[in-house]
């Protein structure tokens, strides 16, 4: 036969025509090369600067000394007036906005170009912490501290029992995301320091929200039904459960509890490490200074001013005085042991009869629905929960670790066969990124799932050190969607924010970092990044003091463009932090050229086939219409039959699967 002319289609697509004529396929001039690698698989690796830049930086609020590396600050932006020292929260995403909590209320912000953010709202509503989670024109918010007002306003609220006080759950109709309107609230015994908002995927009337609140149980004469007594002597006790609350996505406004389930019941009180050297003498200092010290998880705590501060004028107010005296100071300390108890649910303490009691609440859920199950850290323990009936959550395992302090949050991989931890060693208040502090200690605990239970595989802290004037410790992060891997972005408040790699389960390592000194110079101030999450091709950061930051992936050797091109095809219409969606990328050459990065990078097999199949693809995605189809079904069939003389076959057939993906486009 006569070959047509061809000024564009190249080699391969000639070659393809050939094949389609003869009933064929070919994979081009790469068909015959050898795909055995020399060698063993390579495990992942960077050169990570040195010196740290992160070490001595100077501080400063909104001129603070940085360091970046394989991030590029896209935009940092301020608070706007109403927001200005006030403590930022958690975020939450829907469409073009992230929606960002604050003490002082919400902000929304419009992220289409993330270069600027614009405000779309700052809506004053005052509580803590706000966070936020969002479903379809719905806004969540979290209260829980004794000053929120059900009517939103600043003045707070005096009274020890009042029918103002909100702690549980507010909720907004944001159909005009300009002007929140607020519609309804829930309740809770003890507010909702965080919340999981849970779409099952066979429920498409409501939504589930899981409520988080760990302040101690109000009185019986503000939310009547509510106890702090112990389940043995109170059925009914708010402690030692968590709320379930049903939201009817018709009727919103009539959201209600729908179940409160024992997911604690026989877990006895963890072990626990002591305090750090530094931490020592710091508390033996506070001690001699007179600061009032508390025992809290069996170890000495000062309690912070902010504290103080309301107890005292409490007790002073009991007595009608405006300013406390130094009877009222012994009063207090008096009182600490039992507030910590009903705190605690008086977990803290054993006895001779053996250790005490377990946690009485979690502080984050995070519920994976594509797979039934969700991540409870819950205060001394990490819980692995089935979800599969979302009003009955069921405990299927349960695991402690000395070298924990607080579980704080949890994160699975897009496969969920592992789930990382987060310890919130210190309450997010202490500097525990010190060069003394244990890398164990303040950090994530990496575990594999493996038949409903729980296996410890290792720890990852972000390196590192952190001066004694800034707060750090492990917080709330996501999983960023590289294909083929297990990459996330976490917070360290004043440690600034980390990506690390976890896909060996045994080895995390860092690939890129942001961090800025410390917000004073001369004591702990605020500031940091509380969290951090990966949305719509961008990386967004609450800064504590400073704004909105928003961040962008470089390339570097542990991670290609063609990896944060792929990444970046995965789109959300809304994102929650503890309502993990599953990871799922459109077909497109980026995601087949990041397996081919991934493959040439761990050196699963030969050089000259990774450089034939990179020719092949790129003669193919210059081609269109049958002729590149032909081609990349002949590509994925060569591709295919090389997966048993690499060093990795499932990434190999991946890679085939992603190029037959292309050729049914």
């Amino acid at each position: 036969m006569t070959l047509p002319t061809l000024p564009r289609y190249g080699l391969v697509a000639a070659l393809a025509l050939l094949a389609g004529c003869g009933g064929g396929s070919s994979m081009g001039a790469d068909a015959s090369v050898d795909p055995t690698p020399t060698g063993t698989l390579r495990p992942l690796q960077i050169t990570a600067p040195s010196p740290d830049p992160r070490v001595g930086l100077e501080a400063g609020m909104f001129d603070a000394e940085e360091a970046v590396w394989n991030l590029r600050v896209v935009s940092a932006t301020p608070p706007p007036e109403e927001f200005v020292g006030i403590t930022n929260s958690d975020l939450a995403f829907k469409g073009p906005y992230a929606i960002q909590g604050n003490y002082n209320g919400v902000q929304v912000w419009d992220i289409t170009n993330p270069a600027s953010p614009d405000l779309v709202t700052a809506y004053v509503c005052p509580a803590s912490q706000s966070d936020v989670s969002v479903y379809g024109d719905l806004l969540f918010v979290s209260g829980e501290g004794l000053g929120g007002r059900l009517d939103c306003g600043t003045e707070g609220v005096q009274q020890a029992v009042s029918s103002d006080r909100l702690r549980g759950i507010r909720i907004f109709d944001i159909s005009d995301i300009r002007n929140p309107r607020y519609i309804s609230n829930v309740q809770t015994c003890r507010g909702s320091h965080t919340h999981t908002v849970l779409k099952d995927p066979n429920d498409d009337d409501n939504v589930y929200i899981y409520i988080s609140g760990s302040a101690p149980v109000r009185p019986a004469q503000e939310l009547p039904g509510c106890s702090g007594a112990m389940p043995e002597d109170d059925p009914n006790s708010a402690l030692f459960r968590i709320e379930v609350i049903r939201v009817p996505l018709a009727d919103p406004a009539s959201a209600a509890i729908v179940s409160s389930p024992r997911i604690f019941e026989d877990l006895v009180a963890p072990p626990t490490h002591g305090l750090s050297p530094a931490d020592l003498e710091e508390i033996e200092a506070a001690r001699a200074s007179g600061a009032f010290i508390i025992e809290f998880g069996g170890q000495a705590q000062v309690l912070p001013d902010q504290f103080v501060g309301a107890m005292l004028d409490s007790i002073a107010g009991a007595r009608g005085a405006n300013t406390p005296n130094a009877a009222d100071s012994a009063a207090l300390r008096d009182f600490l042991p039992q507030w910590v108890a009903q705190v605690t649910g008086g977990q803290a303490g054993g006895d001779d009869d053996g250790p005490g009691r377990g946690p009485t609440q979690c502080h984050d859920i995070t519920v994976y629905p594509e797979i039934g199950l969700a991540g409870g850290a819950c205060e001394g323990y990490g819980l692995l929960l089935d979800i599969s009936d979302p009003v009955n959550p069921t405990r299927l395992a349960a695991v402690a670790d000395s070298n924990f302090s607080y579980w704080h949050s949890a994160t699975f991989d897009n496969a969920g066969t592992k789930v990382l931890f987060t310890d919130e060693w210190g309450g997010g208040g202490g500097p525990k990124c010190r060069a003394s502090d244990p890398m164990e200690w303040g950090a994530n605990a990496i575990f594999t799932i493996e038949g409903g239970d729980l296996d410890f595989r290792s720890y990852y802290k972000m390196p590192a050190a952190q001066t004694s004037l800034e707060n750090c410790v492990a917080h709330n992060g996501s999983l960023i969607p590289i294909p083929g891997r297990d990459v996330m972005v976490q917070s360290w408040y004043q440690g600034g924010i980390s990506v690390f790699d976890w896909t060996d389960p045994d080895r995390p390592i860092e690939i890129a970092f942001h961090d800025r000194g410390p917000s004073d110079a001369n004591t702990m101030g605020p500031g940091g990044s509380w969290s951090v999450y990966w949305y719509n091709g961008v990386i967004v950061s609450s800064e504590i003091a400073r704004g909105l930051d928003i961040f962008e992936l470089l390339p570097s050797e542990a991670l290609s463009q063609n990896e944060i091109d792929a990444a970046n095809t995965v789109r959300f219409e809304y994102l929650n932090s503890q309502g993990q969606p599953q990871y799922d990328w459109p077909h497109s050459f980026s995601l087949a050229r990041a397996y081919l990065d991934q493959l040439e990078r761990s050196r699963a097999v030969s050089a000259a086939w990774i450089a034939g199949v990179r020719t092949t693809l790129s003669e193919a995605e210059e081609a269109s219409g049958s002729a590149r189809s032909s081609a990349l079904r002949g590509l994925a069939d060569r591709i295919a039959g090389a997966a048993d003389r690499s060093l990795d076959a499932d990434k190999v057939r991946t890679l085939a699967e992603a190029v037959r993906g292309l050729a049914g486009q």
